[in-house]
C-alpha cells in the first residue's frame, strides 16, 4: 500500500487517458465512469429513504465528455426506476449516445429543473476553466438540493483549486480514474470525494498527501534503547516577556509531540510555569546540545531578535522559522539562503506575501515551489490545504478537513510539533506534513472534544489533544 494519495493535472490525465483508448474498447472507460457515478448517486438517495425507486434527479449537463458521464449515469438511474430530467446547457454540442441512451431508458430533457431530490454537476470537466457562465450559475444558485459532482465541482480549477466567480458546491464529488489537485486543494467545494478507477496507468505524482495511517506508523517512539537524548533536543527560541504565550505555546507542543527532552532559550518565565520538564537558559549558546531549532513566535523583530536569529540559522542543524522570524528574513533573507542544513518556513498567506514581494495568487502549489527553489528551503504554507514544497521533491498538500485551527497562537503549536520531528531525525518534507496532519487532527479533537456538536476553539486546547491526535494515527497504522 502506498504511504500517499498522488493528485494529477488535467495534463497528466488527459495523457493517461489517451493511452487508456488504446487499450479498450471506444466508450468503455466513460461507461465504467457512469457506472460508477451512478452508483454512488443511488447510495445517496437510499441514505435518505431506503430506496431508490420513485425518486427524482435532474443533470445539469454541459459540452463534452464530463456531460456525456452524467448523460449515461442518468440513464442507468432511470433503468433502476428513477425519474431523471436533463437541461442541457449547450443543446448542440450534448453528447450523442449518452443523451440517446437517456431516452431509450425513460428519462426526459427539460428547459428548467422541476422537484429533484438530488442534481447532478456535468457542466464542465477538466477542461473548464473560470467561474460558471450566467446560465449555469443562475440555475446552480436556484438549488436547495444536494450535489453530486462529475469528476470535479464545475467553476473550480481543476489544477489549482482557484474560484473566482460563480461556482458549484457538491455534497460529493465522482473522481473519475485519478484524484486532481482540485480534491486537495478545494475540498469544501468537492463534499465527500469518492474516487472510481477506470484503469488509468499514471505517472509519479507531483503533488500528494501522506496516508494518515503512514504518519501514525513512522511517528517516532521510545525505542528499547533510547534515552531521553536520542529521542530528539528540541531547542526552541520563542516567546518574550512581549509575548509570552507564544513561548508556552511552542514548547509545549514540542513537549507533547516526540522530543525527549526540549530545551528553552529566552526570558519568557511562563515557559517553566507550565513545563517544568523543560531544560531552560538565557540564551541561545547557553542552551547546549539541542538537534533542532525552533525560532520566531513571539520572539520579536527588533536588532536582538534579529541576532539570535542569525546564530540559530549559522549551526549546522535544522531550523523552523515562524511567525517573527518570517518578518525578519523578509527584511534580510540572505540569512538563510544557501544554508546547508535544512531549513523549514512556515508562512500563512501575509507572511508568504512579504517573503516573496508578491500576493500568493490562484496557483498556490506553483508559488510555494518557486520559492522553496529559489531559497532552497522547504516552505510549508498554512491553510485549510497546507502546501509544503522542498526542492527536488514531489510537494505534498494536507487538508485539514475543517478550519478549527484558524485561530491565534495556533500557528506557534505547529512549529513546535514539528520542531520535535526534526530533531527525532525525520526528514522536512515529511516533518511538516506529518506535523500538519496531527495539528489539524488536534484542532478537530479540540472542537469537538467528546461532544455531538463542534464548538470554537483557542490555541491552547491543541496541546491538550496533540497526544490523542498521535493516538488515533498510530491505532491507524495498528501500531
Amino acid at each position: 500500500m502506498s504511504d500517499r494519495r498522488g493528485y494529477f493535472t488535467a495534463d497528466e490525465v488527459r495523457a493517461a487517458e489517451a493511452e487508456l483508448f488504446t487499450r479498450v474498447p471506444a466508450g468503455m472507460p466513460m461507461r465504467r465512469a457512469a457506472y460508477g457515478l451512478a452508483t454512488v448517486v443511488a447510495d445517496e438517495l437510499r441514505s435518505e429513504t431506503g430506496g431508490v425507486v420513485g425518486r427524482a434527479v435532474g443533470l445539469l449537463v454541459g459540452s463534452g465528455d464530463n456531460g456525456g458521464d452524467a448523460l449515461w449515469a442518468g440513464s442507468m438511474l432511470a433503468r433502476r426506476g428513477v425519474a431523471v430530467t436533463a437541461v442541457l446547457l449547450n443543446p448542440e454540442r450534448a453528447h450523442r449516445e449518452g443523451l440517446a441512451a437517456l431516452r431509450a431508458a425513460g428519462g426526459r430533457r427539460v428547459d428548467r429543473l422541476g422537484a429533484v431530490d438530488l442534481v447532478i454537476d456535468g457542466i464542465v470537466g477538466i477542461s473548464g476553466r473560470g467561474p460558471l457562465r450566467p446560465a449555469a450559475a443562475e440555475m446552480v444558485a436556484a438549488l436547495d438540493v444536494p450535489i453530486v459532482a462529475t469528476d470535479l465541482p464545475s467553476g473550480v480549477d481543476p489544477d489549482t483549486g482557484a474560484i473566482d466567480g460563480p461556482a458549484v458546491r457538491a455534497a460529493v464529488t465522482v473522481a473519475f480514474g485519478a484524484y486532481k489537485p482540485v480534491h486537495a486543494l478545494a475540498t469544501s467545494h468537492c463534499g465527500r470525494i469518492v474516487l472510481v478507477p477506470i484503469g488509468l496507468r499514471l505517472p509519479e505524482p507531483g503533488l500528494a498527501q501522506l496516508d494518515p495511517a503512514a504518519i501514525g506508523a513512522e511517528w517516532p517512539v521510545p525505542r528499547a534503547t533510547d534515552d531521553k537524548y536520542t529521542q530528539g533536543v528540541t531547542g526552541v527560541c520563542a516567546g518574550s516577556s512581549t509575548y509570552p504565550g507564544a513561548g508556552v505555546l511552542s514548547t509545549g507542543a514540542a513537549v507533547a509531540a516526540t522530543s525527549g527532552m526540549v530545551r528553552y532559550a529566552g526570558d519568557d518565565t511562563e515557559v517553566l510555569e507550565n513545563f517544568p520538564e523543560v531544560v531552560a537558559s538565557g540564551t541561545i549558546s547557553e542552551t547546549g546540545r539541542v538537534q533542532a531549532w525552533v525560532f520566531g513566535p513571539g520572539a520579536g523583530t527588533d536588532a536582538g531578535a534579529r541576532d539570535r536569529l542569525a546564530e540559530v540559522l549559522a549551526t549546522d542543524l535544522p531550523v523552523i522559522v515562524d511567525a517573527d522570524g518570517l518578518t525578519l528574513l523578509a527584511a534580510e533573507p540572505e540569512l538563510v539562503r544557501g544554508r546547508s542544513a535544512p531549513t523549514v518556513l512556515t508562512p500563512h498567506a501575509g507572511e508568504f506575501a512579504r517573503l516573496t514581494g508578491a500576493e500568493l495568487g490562484p496557483d498556490r502549489v506553483a508559488a510555494v515551489r518557486a520559492l522553496a527553489d529559489e531559497w532552497q528551503v522547504t516552505v510549508l504554507l498554512k491553510g485549510r490545504a497546507t502546501i509544503i514544497a522542498s526542492p527536488g521533491e514531489a510537494t505534498l498538500v494536507n487538508d485539514a478537513g475543517g478550519s478549527w485551527a484558524a485561530t491565534a497562537g495556533s500557528g506557534d503549536v505547529l512549529s513546535g510539533i514539528l520542531g520535535a520531528l526534526l530533531a527525532a531525525g525525520r526528514a522536512p518534507g515529511w516533518s511538516a506534513a506529518a506535523a500538519a496532519r496531527v495539528h489539524a487532527l488536534a484542532a478537530n479533537l479540540a472542537a469537538y472534544d467528546d461532544q455531538p456538536a463542534a464548538a470554537p476553539i483557542s490555541a491552547s486546547p491543541l496541546l491538550h489533544h496533540i497526544r490523542p491526535a498521535i493516538r488515533v494515527l498510530r491505532e491507524l497504522a495498528g501500531v
